[in-house]
């Protein structure tokens, strides 16, 4: 299923925000989180068991965070698609 994700941009931080299922998982891009990345990854697992998903990045800011974000999703989508893969080959989809 596609999925949406932006930029999210303030003074004190920018961050890359993943919407899914109607929630809003954020990867700070300007501070070094890993336990918050971890979160956000286990959440990502939890509906890939539900049915792949790939994210469609929305920016129109055309700046540093929007080419990392872009690369970053792109091999997100990339890494979301090959455990999806995985975990139907081993039946642990919930469908």
């Amino acid at each position: 299923m596609k999925q949406k994700a932006q930029i999210k941009r303030s003074e004190q931080q920018t961050s890359l925000v993943l919407h899914i299922d109607g929630k809003e998982l954020e990867i700070v891009l300007t501070e070094d989180r890993p336990n918050d990345i971890k979160s956000v990854f286990n959440r990502l697992l939890q509906e890939l068991k539900k049915g792949e998903i790939e994210f469609e990045f929305e920016e129109s800011v055309e700046d540093l965070y929007y080419h990392v974000a872009k690369e970053y999703i792109k091999q997100l989508n990339v890494e979301l698609s090959s455990v999806h893969a995985e975990l139907k080959d081993y039946g642990l989809l919930d469908e």
